[in-house]
């Protein structure tokens, strides 16, 4: 029997996940009608997205926000399970998305500690990634897992990580038609190194599917997205709200450089944390490969393409600062729940619905 193409595209798809409040709940009826039949449902939403928004006392902790605006995001993806396509660019939906988004922004803007006066100079630039990025002495969640970790922890680990890493550097490639010269080489040739340089199996992605069906976990894109907690999903949400904007490709580009420049001593422990549990390479090949790849990734992506990227044009550099910072606060929030729950003996991830 043939295949037909949307078959292909349904497979891909996401499970669509169940709704954490008010919000989820309009989005989940929404999206089971076709843009044709929503009638005002759209439009209300709008008022709705605004309302929730507006009145929680952190959105980056709010299960109701960062769930639905991880659902809108992935209708730019590979789509979600029994959603029609054309909501993908639905005038209505892309406001209600916009108002989560602002809200999303203004919250990272405000908190986030970005450097001051550094010159839009390629050494300098990457200089000051470099010491924003550098590794620090306190308690780490590749620390943990290195010599503490449980076997269950462990699983967890995976869970948590599998909303981004299935779909391993999808967010940063949004980047690549925006960008000129010799940043825009520097972003293909960590890209393409993202995935798999051509072979299928050493995707990136495909190499964490690998760990996961290791370990006897699902690797289906979204399978785990109910256990997820909302600092997970705001993470990654935030790589997609630079990624889909134009105006934000610098910081897209910090982002990309902290996220390369901190990967490959945790991927070291992380391995390490798997080995002690006795896997073998095929769990930890993905870990392996970052140690090595993302070695040469930080500096590419410190130097020819954050650097690069401020002397071709010097009014990003403080996006690109903003980026790195955004995703390193990011990273400090998630691990501080993780690690929170673990320290307490607790499971860092949600109840099963």
């Amino acid at each position: 029997m043939t295949t037909t193409s949307a078959q292909v595209r349904a497979a891909a798809q996401m499970p669509f996940p169940t709704a954490r409040g008010p919000l989820g709940r309009r989005l989940t009826d929404l999206l089971a009608r076709t843009p044709h039949d929503a009638g005002a449902g759209t439009r209300a939403l709008v008022l709705h997205a605004a309302h929730a928004a507006a009145g929680v006392a952190d959105v980056l902790h709010d299960d109701d926000v960062q769930l639905s605006l991880f659902v809108l995001y992935e209708l730019h993806y590979r789509g979600v399970a029994g959603v029609d396509e054309r909501w993908e660019w639905d005038p209505d939906l892309l406001r209600v998305r916009a108002v989560l988004e602002e809200a999303v922004e203004r919250e990272l803007r405000a908190r986030v500690d970005v450097p001051q006066g550094v010159p839009a100079e390629r050494r300098a630039v990457a200089d000051a990634l470099f010491a924003m990025t550098a590794p620090g002495p306190g308690p780490s969640t590749a620390r943990f897992v290195a010599r503490r970790a449980t076997r269950e922890q462990l699983d967890e680990l995976l869970v948590q990580r599998s909303v981004y890493q299935l779909k391993e550097a999808d967010p940063h490639t949004w980047a690549i038609p925006r960008l000129e010269g010799a940043p825009k080489a520097a972003l293909v040739e960590i890209q393409a190194d993202e995935y798999g340089g051509g072979h299928p199996d050493r995707m990136h992605y495909a190499l964490f599917a690998r760990t996961m069906r290791g370990t006897g976990l699902d690797a289906t894109f979204g399978a785990y997205v109910d256990r997820v907690p909302a600092v997970t999903l705001a993470a990654v949400n935030t790589m997609s709200l630079f990624g889909l904007h134009r105006r934000l490709l610098g910081a897209t580009v910090g982002h990309l450089a902290a996220f390369e420049m901190t990967s490959s001593l945790p991927s070291r422990l992380y391995g390490d944390g798997f080995r002690r549990h006795g896997f073998g390479d095929d769990v930890t090949e993905y870990y392996d490969e970052h140690v090595e790849a993302d070695a040469v990734h930080e500096q590419i992506a410190g130097r020819d393409l954050a650097g690069g990227l401020a002397e071709q044009q010097p009014a990003l550099v403080g996006d690109i600062l903003f980026g790195a910072a955004a995703c390193l606060y990011l990273d400090d929030l998630v691990g501080a729940h993780v690690l929170g729950a673990w320290e307490a003996g607790v499971s860092s991830l949600r109840e099963p619905s």
